[in-house]
């Protein structure tokens, strides 16, 4: 049922004229790198229409701009699952982590030290993701995604040590995890603009971020419900508040659509209060211009991260079942000996 949860966004529905011919040289690209395993996990992959998401979320991607974003949705999605069916190799996965937080910080074009699938397809996307950018915006870049790969790690040492979190703890866990705030800084990269220091770190420009990240990190959370109770996964907003207000599961996913719908209605209400924003800080045409972009930019993906996540193989229940256990990249870590063994 939560995945045919529908939600009525007011934000315009968009999508690049270039989904079809992205989508399929993804799956090309994906099977070159041997981020998949087998016909049956590619016709898996295939379910999930990352490039949809991509083409949804980024509608104004086109070209290479648009191939450079599934491809890095898909290796991302992928390594992502490995945090949800690490097993034993907490310690392996914590390794390519920690390993995938650096590569952005190391010179353009340096090898990865920990070498396989996963991470040679950072260290080739990177260049591109950061082509054009300033050094402040590959830096701001940088440590969002750091905070997402960190957040992922802490959330495999929950699991594996069994351990609880209440509502505010998942929340603050949630807001890393789901992985947004790098994605909407991919937002000025794909624009070809960038939104000025003083911007961001004004009180309405981090709060709407803050509040479009749980927005859709909540309603991921009702529409991935299903699945992740098929998988026994406790890190979910409805599973969460089920626990700690005690209630049905009817009553916390309830609980959670209301949740979202505020989060919906505080995006709205912040897209108000930017040209105040804007006058307060005295912005040039050219840095509002960027502003607006940007501001767009976080209702592209409400919209368009609903849309695709309505439909996607990626939250139907059974769904990643021939991905589950080691994926090639996990198979090669154990054959690496610098890496740090489970047990």
């Amino acid at each position: 049922m939560p995945q045919s949860v529908h939600f009525t966004i007011p934000f315009p529905s968009r999508i690049s004229p270039d989904l079809d011919r992205a989508r399929e040289r993804n799956l090309d690209w994906t099977w070159d790198h041997r981020l998949v395993r087998g016909a049956a996990g590619l016709r898996e992959y295939a379910s999930w229409d990352l490039a949809q998401a991509a083409a949804r979320t980024y509608p104004d991607a086109v070209g290479d701009d648009l191939d450079m974003l599934v491809n890095w949705f898909g290796f991302a999605f992928l390594f992502d699952d490995q945090f949800d069916a690490s097993g034993d190799r907490p310690a392996q996965v914590s390794a390519v982590a920690r390993e995938m937080i650096a590569i952005p910080f190391r010179p353009v074009g340096t090898p990865p030290d920990i070498v396989c699938p996963v991470t040679l397809a950072w260290v080739e996307i990177w260049p591109q993701m950061c082509a054009g950018m300033s050094e402040t915006w590959q830096n701001r870049f940088a440590s969002n995604w750091a905070r997402f790969m960190a957040a992922a790690v802490c959330e495999i040492h929950l699991a594996t040590n069994r351990e609880v979190i209440d509502v505010d703890g998942y929340a603050a866990l949630r807001q890393h995890t789901v992985g947004l705030q790098h994605s909407l800084d991919a937002v000025e990269r794909i624009g070809g603009f960038e939104v000025p220091p003083q911007v961001q770190a004004h009180t309405v420009m981090r709060r709407l971020r803050q509040a479009t990240t749980d927005c859709i990190a909540y309603m991921n959370d009702v529409h991935s419900l299903d699945r992740e109770e098929s998988r026994g996964d406790q890190h979910n907003l409805v599973t969460v508040l089920q626990r700690h207000l005690r209630c049905s599961r009817s009553a916390a996913l309830d609980e959670a659509i209301r949740m979202t719908y505020e989060l919906l209605d505080e995006v709205v209400e912040l897209h108000r209060r930017v040209p105040a924003m804007c006058d307060e800080l005295q912005l040039t045409d050219r840095e509002r211009e960027s502003v607006a972009r940007a501001v767009e930019g976080t209702g592209n993906w409400i919209r368009g991260n609903y849309e695709w996540g309505l439909n996607s193989g990626r939250y139907a229940v059974g769904g990643a079942a021939v991905l589950t256990g080691p994926a090639p990249y996990l198979e090669t870590l154990n054959d690496l000996e610098s890496l740090p063994q489970a047990g």
